[in-house]
């Protein structure tokens, strides 16, 4: 690998350089690394400058971070620049060797380079890399170099990863056969090899059996892998020798001195966690070991140790004993004495809070919040002692049930004694009811409580709530709070409405966790629902309303809100997600006065230019723009008056997002628009002109991710002021956009939006010039794309059509396209999607349109038409019957809106602007009763004609359908 000594000191310059604290020496070496990166041998180049010994450190380790990265980006055949394929075989030729003689402080990065390379090229296209990498494993231990060893056995656990992260396929099987093959043996080897040699080495040095355990726990992690998928036949055979060693890892008792680092640990916990795959995956081979596994996982927990790896340790093997508490196993669980022991021993010890979960309360809240709330707390020592604990109580829950109880009591018991001293008691007692409680279920299903959830939350958690003072022992505070909003649906209304202003009084809480978790409990407090008193007709569903309704918040609205924005003032809340997400929420919901509406959408105006800065947190800019769209929609539809107020205050920043081009706020910005113009009273504005013109631009639709936001405000404008579009060419502007929308797959539904607008605000001597061009695009994308999405949208625009314009309109325009061509299209399309239709408004829309058109179109009503006719006819009533079987759609108007937002400049929508679902035929309730109304007059004039069509075209199923709409709607075909 040659590469000319200038080459090397211009890199090594270049990297030093970038890591310089001036902005200027840093942006200039960053553009010369970026240029020198299209050179030919750049790859290689990094290479030898991550290897060369006689090189600064420094440089070493920023040649290899970005020769990883470069690996990650352009190693792929299928990279947008890929590296060519000489280079590429050199790379892995040079890799493992440079890996293996690399200094520890670069050898993670080049194992990681070695995995990316290999997860495209391993094994078909580098069948040499496993050879080596046991001929190095070989020659490394048999001269006890573990530093070496321990390098192969990294790079191979990189390799063997793909095993447990992959999907199981037939091609992945091959890969690992072959590794088993050429791999499981020598691992088996180097195993035992190195068992031996610490069982011969314990008086030596810490630091000389380091190395040693390093390389056992490695061979563990790669045990791990080669075993994910299934047990392979050559570890099923040498399963005793595996597991003697696991078992004296974890049995034998070391001088403190060689555990005081962790690497011991380390070891235990990998061992732990392959007895777990074990238990999950091979419980029948692994049953002759598991007693005295579980007994020597058992005796681990018993000890105390202050190794750093001892946490990790615990988790692991607290896991392993609760997969076994759930298995046919239980048994070993389940004496009296047994259970005394877990509880007092490992789990009641392990839900105490810690030194550690205090400095995460104080300094790292979101942290702290992510665990406690969000689920992520699955590898703490709290989280885990709690899972073992419900694991046992899935088989002996009476006996967990009166252990978890006294100890409950005996917590609340201490902290009564000494408020001061023993607050973490009744911290740990309230951590075990919300833990614990709503997971336990009994008979049925229904809820098991540990507790009982009214008299614990009156006798415990509302005297915490009501303390004199709010920033007194936060966390236990905190822990209040979390109990009030996991049992929010359990408390009565009344006591939660009298508790609601103490909880008010928490958003002022100087700690970050407190008032984030007041917000989220008023939050949540606002979604709770109750079944509703009446049923859907015809529907399975459970109908359910909102619990808590504006009558009921309006009262403390003002200190609400007053105390959302106070919180966002706050040190690292200024962008706090829960407290926006609150907001939202009571706005929602809320009736707000003139005045109150108005300052709100001023302060959030505030805010937004605020982020508009740098724009950095999505979740809560999302719940930001929900917020403004919240009170725009809700306040200014009870109160026009206040648009002039509202555009005051929202047009600048608007206008600062679409001038500064802050791409990600774009989406949000015309859904706003959109909200502004529909309140807006004809003429609109000069503004909202202008703005329609950019929104008419070709050049405004170029950022797919702005599309759907951009149809929402096209649609608003054509609602608002359909005449203009008469103006300038407009329309044929807004023909064009659809034509554009409906030819690519991931927008043609977008296109049908604006096409349905358009047919829905125009009258048809409007739409008439350009009729036949709509039709002949879309049959156009319906010859090269038949998909049920686009068919149904077809359907969809075709039946509103009809409805706006009368059949005949419909038919003769169609067939002004083709001759004739309107049968076809019934008969290929509109029939076999119509059963296919979904939401209540659309099913409804095109069975209206499918009878008026077997009732009212002449070629339908024609004897050559029958067959047409009576197919037709069962799909009206398959469409109806399948919308009586899945019931009404049922409009949730407090949407818990999901955090699937992010900056990938993508569209997220806002649900409190959204577009009402016109309906376009409102004077017609019942589809149903229309159908048999209209088969009734139309019979009526021709006698005895349409029975025959029916018994003969319809299917059975639908001809007793029919009989019994029309019994229940009193009418009669003849």
């Amino acid at each position: 690998m040659d590469v000319p000594a200038e080459t090397l000191d211009a890199l090594s310059g270049w990297f030093l350089q970038s890591l310089s604290p001036d902005a200027s020496v840093r942006r200039a070496a960053e553009s010369s690394l970026a240029a020198a990166a299209s050179a030919p041998g750049f790859p290689l180049a990094l290479l030898r400058l991550a290897s060369l010994p006689s090189a600064d450190p420094q440089a070493r380790l920023a040649a290899a971070v970005h020769f990883k990265n470069l690996l990650r980006s352009r190693w792929s055949p299928d990279a947008d620049n890929p590296l060519p394929g000489p280079d590429r075989e050199l790379i892995k030729s040079l890799l493992l060797p440079l890996l293996l003689d690399s200094p520890d402080r670069l050898r993670p990065l080049l194992s990681d380079s070695l995995a990316l390379a290999s997860a495209a090229d391993f094994p078909a296209r580098w069948p040499s890399l496993l050879p080596n990498l046991v001929s190095a494993l070989s020659a490394a231990s048999a001269d006890a170099d573990f530093p070496r060893a321990n390098a192969v056995l990294s790079a191979a656990h990189s390799l063997f990863l793909k095993f447990r992260h992959s999907f199981d396929t037939p091609a992945l099987r091959l890969d690992l056969k072959y590794c088993l093959d050429l791999f499981a043996a020598p691992l088996l080897d180097a195993f035992l090899r190195t068992s031996r040699l610490i069982s011969s080495s314990l008086p030596s040095s810490p630091a000389a059996l380091r190395p040693l355990f390093e390389s056992q726990r490695l061979c563990c992690e790669i045990f791990h892998s080669l075993n994910a998928i299934e047990l392979p036949e050559f570890f099923e055979d040498h399963m005793r020798e595996w597991m003697t060693e696991f078992r004296a890892y974890l049995t034998a008792a070391y001088p403190p001195a060689v555990e005081a680092d962790g690497t011991v640990d380390a070891l235990r916990a990998a061992i732990c966690e392959n007895l777990q795959l074990y238990m999950e995956k091979n419980e029948e081979e692994f049953k002759d070991y598991l007693k005295d596994f579980a007994s020597a996982v058992w005796g681990l927990l018993m000890t105390s140790s202050a190794s750093p790896s001892r946490d990790h340790l615990t988790v692991t093997a607290i896991k392993f004993l609760t997969t076994v508490s759930t298995s046919v196993h239980h048994s070993l669980f389940g004496s009296p004495d047994v259970l005394q022991q877990i509880c007092t021993s490992i789990v009641f010890p392990n839900i105490r809070l810690r030194d550690e979960d205090e400095e995460l309360f104080e300094m790292n809240y979101v942290e702290y919040i992510r665990r406690d709330i969000e689920g992520s707390d699955v590898d703490t020592l709290r989280r885990i002692a709690c899972e073992l604990l419900k694991g046992i109580a899935s088989n002996y829950r009476e006996q967990v049930t009166a252990l978890v109880s006294a100890q409950i009591q005996a917590m609340l018991a201490s902290f009564a004694a000494n408020p001061t001293e023993n607050w973490k008691e009744k911290d740990a007692a309230i951590y075990l009811a919300v833990t614990l409680t709503p997971k336990q279920t009994g008979s049925g299903g229904a809820p098991a409580y540990l507790v009982d959830v009214e008299s614990f939350f009156t006798s415990v958690i509302v005297p915490e709530l009501q303390g004199p003072d709010p920033n007194a022992t936060p966390m236990l505070k905190a822990g209040a709070l979390k109990f009030f909003t996991v049992f929010r649906d359990k408390i009565p209304k009344s006591a939660a409405l009298a508790l609601l202003p103490s909880v008010i009084r928490f958003l002022a809480s100087e700690s970050n966790v407190v008032h984030s978790y007041a917000a989220n409990c008023i939050e949540k407090l606002l979604l709770v629902k109750d079944r509703a008193p009446a049923v859907v007709p015809g529907s399975n569903a459970v109908p359910t309303a909102p619990r808590y309704t504006a009558s009921d918040i309006n009262p403390v609205v003002p200190q609400v809100i007053t105390g959302l924005f106070n919180a966002l003032q706050f040190p690292e809340s200024q962008e706090n997600p829960y407290i926006m997400k609150c907001m939202m929420r009571v706005l929602g919901v809320a009736n707000l006065g003139g005045e109150v509406a108005a300052s709100c959408v001023s302060s959030l105006a505030s805010v937004l230019v605020e982020v508009c800065k740098n724009p950095k947190n999505p979740t809560f800019n999302h719940y930001l723009f929900e917020a403004i769209a919240a009170v725009v929609g809700r306040s200014g539809e009870q109160d026009p008056s206040l648009l002039p107020m509202f555009e005051m205050s929202l047009f600048p920043v608007l206008q600062k997002i679409l001038v500064e081009d802050i791409a990600e706020f774009w989406p949000y910005a015309f859904q706003i628009f959109a909200q502004l113009i529909e309140l807006s009273k004809p003429p609109i504005s000069g503004n909202y002109m202008q703005l329609f013109q950019v929104l008419l631009s070709p050049d405004s639709w170029k950022r797919s991710a702005s599309a759907p936001a951009l149809v929402r405000l096209l649609q608003a404008y054509l609602q608002k002021v359909p005449n203009e579009l008469n103006n300038e060419g407009r329309l044929l502007q807004v023909l064009d956009i659809f034509s554009r929308l409906v030819s690519v797959p991931s927008t043609e539904e977008l296109g049908f939006f604006v096409l349905n607008t358009v047919v829905e605000n125009l009258n048809y001597d409007m739409i008439t010039p350009h009729i036949k061009n709509i039709w002949a695009a879309l049959f156009t994308r319906l010859q090269n794309r038949r998909t049920v999405k686009f068919v149904n949208s077809l359907v969809i625009f075709m039946s509103l059509v009809l409805v706006k314009h009368r059949p005949d309109v419909l038919v003769d325009s169609v067939n002004a396209v083709q001759p004739n061509i309107f049968p076809v299209i019934l008969l290929q399309f509109w029939i076999p999607n119509l059963k296919l239709i979904s939401g209540s408004v659309e099913v409804k829309l095109t069975a209206v349109a499918s009878t008026r058109l077997i009732c009212e179109s002449p070629s339908l009503l024609e004897a050559s038409a029958a067959e047409l006719w009576g197919k037709m006819l069962d799909g009206i009533i398959t469409l109806l019957t399948k919308s009586d079987k899945f019931g009404a759609e049922v409009e949730d108007d407090v949407l818990d809106i999901h955090e699937t937002v992010g900056y990938s400049v993508s569209f997220a929508r806002l649900h409190y602007a959204g577009k009402r679902e016109d309906d376009p035929l409102k004077e017609i309730r019942d589809p149903k009763h229309f159908l048999v109304t209209s088969l009734a007059r139309l019979s009526a004039q021709s006698p005895g004609r349409f029975p025959a069509v029916i018994e003969k075209y319809v299917d059975p199923a639908n001809q007793n359908t029919l009989l019994q709409l029309c019994a229940t709607y009193n009418s009669t075909i003849v």
